[in-house]
């Protein structure tokens, strides 16, 4: 102990400032990048902190927050699930379309069985036929798509009699003053925080994702594992496309169409690698309301809509390399 601690003292104090720094910026840079990226935009816009543009702000990006929390969790167990965007849609079709044909709570409960029964799809061909989770979730989005089309005969849904139905709770209504959306976010995320930090469970799809052979060598059934991470990430579908679809009480059959480069753009702002074994809730949840300010921040300043994309696909690269970079030690790597 004494030699480490002599070893220690020896070094440089360029360096050990600078691991200092790295490993502070590790832990923290999220939470510093989005603090200050505030503080910049509060300089553009008189507006940009007031307290109505704040909720209205999470309010908007609750819907991809709330789809973040589940991809997430299959992220973390070593996988990836580019189909949520098309099952969006699906879901918001579903339940909008069978409100006024068979009454908004049977529509409700027949939106979430069909929305994971999509999710227990991917999960068996990912999780027990052992398919690559790229590939198989990126041909669910173009398969779901055509399912929306086929049934909604592509025309757009809508509610009928919008003003006498309690449905409207859901993207409309206000609990304690804060909105229904927000307060369902807030929820499932600290749920999933408290089940993959606190829990046999969430310890085991870390372990499946960092390390998978290891994690079958100690007796965790990975398939089982697997499977269960896309019944969440569909379930968190289903909660936003009940926020989605009650908040407009109508739908276009491809609502959801680029949702899911907007949830991959939270999830890695956020620090979860893509490589599995590593990332956090609430970090998710951080990145997902940096690109929110973002998104209004420019806007506030008059950019047009289409320079948000730009601004994500910058953020995604960034936000890769800055991962890359902390797990190498050096922001470019010295191999050929």
């Amino acid at each position: 102990m004494a030699f480490a601690e002599q070893s220690k003292s020896n070094l440089p104090a360029g360096k050990l400032s600078k691991a200092s720094v790295m490993s502070f910026l590790s832990a923290q840079g999220i939470l510093i990048f989005f603090l200050v990226g505030m503080f910049v935009f509060s300089f553009f816009s008189e507006q940009f902190l007031s307290q109505s543009n704040i909720m209205t702000v999470v309010r908007q990006a609750s819907i991809i927050g709330i789809i973040a929390v589940g991809v997430t969790v299959v992220i973390i167990g070593g996988n990836l699930d580019l189909s949520v965007g098309s099952m969006l849609s699906f879901s918001t079709v579903l339940v909008v379309d069978l409100h006024d044909k068979v009454g908004p709570t049977t529509a409700i409960l027949m939106m979430f069985a069909l929305t994971l029964m999509l999710g227990a799809v991917n999960g068996i061909l990912i999780g027990f036929l052992r398919l690559n989770s790229l590939i198989v979730t990126l041909a669910m989005l173009s398969a779901i798509q055509g399912f929306v089309l086929i049934y909604s005969g592509g025309q757009n849904v809508d509610i009928a009699n919008q003003d006498g139905t309690w449905f409207a709770f859901f993207g409309r209504g206000y609990l304690g003053g804060i909105a229904v959306p927000i307060l369902l976010f807030g929820l499932l995320a600290i749920l999933v925080q408290v089940v993959m930090s606190y829990t046999g469970y969430g310890r085991r799809i870390f372990a499946v994702g960092g390390n998978p052979m290891a994690a079958v060598y100690s007796g965790i059934r990975k398939n089982w594992c697997v499977f269960s991470t896309y019944l969440i990430s569909a379930f968190c579908v289903a909660c936003a496309a009940l926020v989605l679809g009650s908040r407009v009480m109508g739908s276009q059959n491809n609502v959801g169409q680029g949702y899911e480069l907007l949830v991959l753009a939270g999830i890695i702002l956020g620090g979860t690698s893509l490589l599995g074994g590593a990332g956090s809730i609430w970090k998710t949840v951080i990145g997902v309301l940096i690109l929110g300010f973002i998104q209004n921040g420019l806007l506030l300043m008059g950019y047009p809509y289409y320079i948000q994309w730009i601004v994500t696909w910058v953020i995604i690269i960034l936000a890769v390399w800055l991962d890359l970079a902390n797990k190498r030690k050096r922001l470019l790597t010295t191999h050929s």
